[in-house]
């Protein structure tokens, strides 16, 4: 029997819980990825919260020098016939990528990167030797893109014939279509996700404010863990915009808890303006659940929401359509149900964690015989 070819994945897991984490563990946790390939896993990440990303510390040197050290050692020991590798985009990691990827180049290792941020083509612009630094990193390597609409970043270094589009999977749950045939009252928005700033936070405050002006019945709840927005300053907000009664925080839900909030709104708000942002989770989370979205057209989003069909997209801060979609799904309500069906439909043709992981084999496989000719 032929020996499996060996796949070294150096990739994040959690903690700390976000989208490239998660989906590095669906990954390692997959029975078809790892019943195709021998899979050896490093977890690169320097972070144990979200808070804590992007930040330089003594601890977190001396993490990343222990971690190029143990993946030297791996590649030495197993000799992987692929490694697969998800760099950072932007930031000093990318000088850490520098290294490991300098040396899997020189041991005549086969590459393939996986890019779950953005924000290549912005450092580059601004950092004069981060572009010496990325020529060295996409050198000789193939892409794995999450859409489209984020090759720009990259165009100046790698050309497009050396991409694979492969968009994110979720999950399926036992959800039933069917529980969807109504809306609740009052008509429930659900923003899910970190309180930062840059996902849209202040904005779905103020477009709460701007649907309360105009006299309408709703509820918003925000579920997620407190981060650049602090809870002072969410209430501070919740007070001066006079929305006490219509705003609801009901903190950082997990598995279960979170089902059940998904299950208990009505459409998802997520206006998020985040530089790096690519392709969020929760946006195919909230379309499995036959939820209608309102989000923004950054990175990848637009492949995933068909703006007037599954959802709507506005532009980034624009608090004024974004409150103006809202308050169009409360007042078309078969409308916005109709919206949620097909984005369902929508999910489990293209979206599912299933279909993820077979264009993940596909990429691997198709890899290793590109490099074996």
């Amino acid at each position: 029997m032929k020996n499996k070819p060996k796949v070294l994945f150096v990739m994040h897991m959690p903690p700390p819980v976000h989208g490239a984490a998660m989906m590095g563990q669906y990954v390692h946790d997959s029975k078809l990825i790892n019943d195709k390939f021998e899979c050896h896993y490093i977890n690169p990440s320097l972070s144990s919260s979200v808070a804590n990303v992007g930040k330089v510390s003594i601890g977190k040197i001396v993490f990343m020098v222990k971690n190029i050290i143990n993946i030297i050692r791996k590649v030495k020991k197993i000799k992987p016939d692929l490694c697969y590798y998800t760099p950072t985009a932007d930031g000093w990691g990318i000088y850490r990528d520098l290294v490991v990827l300098s040396f899997l180049k020189w041991q005549k290792q086969k590459i393939v990167l996986h890019m779950h941020n953005k924000g290549v083509r912005i450092f580059s612009n601004n950092h004069c030797f981060a572009r010496w630094t990325y020529r060295r990193i996409f050198k000789n390597t193939h892409v794995i893109l999450l859409a489209k609409e984020l090759y720009p970043d990259i165009q100046e270094y790698v050309l497009e014939k050396n991409i694979y589009y492969c968009p994110n999977g979720m999950p399926q749950t036992n959800f039933d279509v069917n529980e969807r045939f109504i809306v609740h009252t009052p008509y429930t928005f659900l923003f899910l996700s970190n309180m930062i700033e840059t996902k849209g936070v202040v904005e779905v405050l103020r477009a709460c404010s701007i649907l309360k002006s105009k006299g309408v019945k709703y509820v918003c709840n925000f579920v997620g863990k407190w981060s650049t927005v602090t809870e002072e300053r969410f209430y501070d907000l919740v007070k001066v915009f006079g929305i006490e009664e219509y705003v609801n925080y009901l903190g950082a839900k997990y598995n279960e808890d979170k089902i059940s909030e998904l299950r208990n709104a009505d459409s998802l708000v997520f206006p998020t303006f985040y530089s790096g942002e690519c392709f969020p989770l929760v946006l195919i989370e909230a379309m499995e659940y036959s939820l209608p979205c309102i989000s923004t057209i950054e990175g990848g989003i637009p492949s995933l929401i068909n703006d007037g069909e599954t959802g709507f997209l506005v532009q980034s801060k624009d608090t004024e359509a974004l409150a103006n979609k809202m308050l169009w799904l409360i007042e078309h309500q078969d409308e916005g149900l109709l919206m949620g069906k097909k984005g369902r439909n929508r999910f489990l043709e293209n979206f599912t964690l299933d279909i993820f992981e077979h264009r993940m084999v596909d990429i691997l496989s198709s890899e290793l015989n590109i490099w074996d000719k």
